[in-house]
This record gives C-alpha cells, sequence and structure tokens, in this order.
C-alpha cells in the first residue's frame, strides 16, 4: 500500500554512551583480549564459560576462577550477513558465528570472515583474528577466520573439545594496567512515522496551536493523539484544540546537567495539563525560582523562533487552580 502523502516521516537518531564499570572478572577478560589472551571463567561445576560472567548461571554462584583457552575453536552454529551496516565489525559479507574456543564450554559470538556462504558450515576451525590497534574491548578480536587443520565433526561442535582442543590453563587475572571500565557508544537510526493522529498534532503545532482527539466512547481528550482510546480500544477521529494555557500537576527540580543541553541547572521539569486535555504533557517551566514551583501553578507556553514546540512554560499571572480541577490527571 503507498504512503499517505500528508502523513509526516522523518530519519531519527538515538545515540549515547554506554558507559559501565568494571568487575574483576570482566576487568581480566577485556585487558586479557588487549594482550591477545583469551580467559574463561570455571564453573564450581567445571565448566570453561567463555565469554567469563562473575555469577554461575546453574547455581548463582559467585564465579573467580579465571583460565586461558585457545585462540582457535570451532563453529557451532552461524548465519550469513550479506549486507553490513555501519559499525559491524566487518565492512564486507561476513558470517555472524558461535565459536567455541578450544577448552571452553560456552560459545563466543562474533564476526567470520569468509569469502562465502558456501565456504561456512557447522564444525569449521576458525582461529582469532586479532586488531592491530587493542584498547581492552571485545572489539580486540577483530574477527574470526579459518584455519587450516582437521575439521571438527557434530560431536565437536557440540562438546568443544576438537583436535586441535587444549586444555585450560589458570590464569591470576593480573594485568599492568588493567581495563576499569568501558564506554560504548549507543546508536539507532530509524525513520518515523507519527501516522494520521499525530501528523495532524504536528502540523497544529507548526501555527502554534495544540489539537487533541476526543473518545467518542469516555470523552477523554488525548494530547498528543494516539489515533484510538487506550481505555475503550476505539478510534479517535474528532480534534480538539486545547491550552495554550494549563496547570502543573506535579514536577521534578533537575540538578544534573544532561549532555549538549544548553539548559543551566538547576531547571524544573513539569507534568502540565492542557486546559481542556484529558491527560497531562511534558514541558520545562522557566521564568520562576524553582523552588516557587508548585503544583497548581497556571502556565502558559514560550515559543522560540521557528521551533515546532513551546521551549518552556512560565507562569501566566492567574491564580493557582484548585486541586480538586486536576486531581485525576496527577
Amino acid at each position: 500500500m503507498p504512503a499517505d502523502p500528508d502523513v509526516l516521516s522523518a530519519p531519527l537518531v538515538v545515540s549515547f554512551p554506554f558507559t559501565r564499570s568494571l568487575g574483576p572478572v570482566q576487568s581480566a577478560f577485556l585487558t586479557g583480549l588487549r594482550e591477545r589472551i583469551v580467559l574463561g571463567v570455571r564453573t564450581e561445576a567445571g565448566k570453561v564459560l567463555v565469554p567469563p560472567v562473575e555469577y554461575d548461571p546453574d547455581t548463582a554462584a559467585e564465579l573467580s576462577e579465571l583460565v586461558e583457552v585457545a585462540a582457535t575453536g570451532t563453529v557451532t552454529t552461524w548465519a550469513w550477513n550479506p549486507a553490513p551496516r555501519p559499525g559491524q565489525p566487518l565492512a564486507t559479507p561476513f558470517a555472524w558465528v558461535l565459536v567455541r574456543p578450544d577448552g571452553a564450554d560456552t560459545a563466543l559470538l562474533h564476526a567470520l570472515d569468509a569469502p562465502g556462504p558456501d565456504r561456512v558450515r557447522t564444525g569449521m576451525r576458525v582461529r582469532v583474528r586479532w586488531a592491530a590497534q587493542r584498547d581492552g574491548a571485545i572489539t580486540d578480536i577483530a574477527c574470526f577466520e579459518p584455519c587450516e587443520g582437521t575439521e571438527g565433526t557434530d560431536d565437536t561442535a557440540n562438546t568443544g573439545h576438537g583436535p586441535a582442543a587444549l586444555e585450560p590453563r589458570p590464569h591470576d587475572g593480573v594485568f599492568a594496567d588493567p581495563v576499569t571500565g568501558i564506554v560504548t557508544p549507543a546508536r539507532l537510526d530509524y525513520t518515523y512515522t507519527p501516522g494520521r493522529a499525530q501528523t495532524a498534532w504536528l502540523d497544529a503545532l507548526a501555527d502554534r496551536r495544540t489539537v487533541g482527539e476526543r473518545c467518542p466512547s469516555c470523552a477523554q481528550v488525548y494530547v498528543p493523539p494516539r489515533g484510538a482510546c487506550p481505555t475503550c480500544g476505539v478510534a479517535t477521529t474528532e480534534r480538539v484544540e486545547v491550552g495554550p494555557r494549563g496547570t502543573v500537576t506535579t514536577y521534578c527540580v533537575v540538578n544534573i546537567k544532561a549532555k549538549n543541553l544548553d539548559i543551566e541547572v538547576p531547571y524544573v521539569y513539569a507534568h502540565i495539563a492542557l486546559d481542556g486535555a484529558g491527560l497531562a504533557l511534558h514541558g520545562r517551566i522557566a521564568g520562576i525560582p524553582c523552588d516557587q514551583v508548585r503544583m497548581g501553578l497556571r502556565v502558559e507556553p514560550v515559543w522560540a523562533d521557528g521551533a515546532r514546540y513551546p521551549d518552556h512554560y512560565r507562569p501566566s499571572g492567574e491564580p493557582d487552580a484548585d486541586y480538586d480541577t486536576y486531581k485525576e490527571l496527577l
């Protein structure tokens, strides 16, 4: 079905750095990769888990006995990726593989550099191709590559002990300058299509108006409109203009400055019930000291030049709203 030309769509990107600290097990694993060493952890039952985890998945016991396994292994399963996306391990078509390193009882997910899907199979022998520059991250393994030697059988693929298998060796996990934390960029690119109801809402905002839709059953006015009432399950088509003024129903004071956000802290972020709306929306409160913002405060929008949304809300100068008029919107 062709897209409705009157419905908006736009490419959007969600991107942020994911930061985590590492305990002794993960720190040793990533630092080991930097030093071209693959480490696993042994469970109470004697299984060797690669990548290592801090707690036994069967018993929840804390794990700390590190062992070194081989940089060779056996493919246990795979899937071909004909069109790599930006940020993936290889820019040319490759296979996603689960590789059970020799000496391990579990498999590691990574990329296999192979000329085509006809050259990949369960049971094939592979080895690590190390990155030229290693910083203590999973990307220190650039990918896996096929290696010469006897192929594993279905049995070796299931047990991890193929013809090139090595007994895991104890490792103390001690390295000079250990990796103690990682920052991983997370990014999602997608095209957003808001649909009929929210397209009308966005078009109205361009004219500095706020439009919702009324449920024909319960008469609730939804802003932003959703196209259907989530309570009654019926379509909403009657458009209702609300606001522009509203009432602060509840709020919080933000004291932590967000990266790339040009707003000085502290500031107030509030739920605002626009006049005529059946639920509150989010908005920043400005033009008043933080300690004077309160539930029931009457506010009005302030628009920046060329903006599609109100930049913030400020006190309208009206008396505070009575609690009974907004208590159902908390």
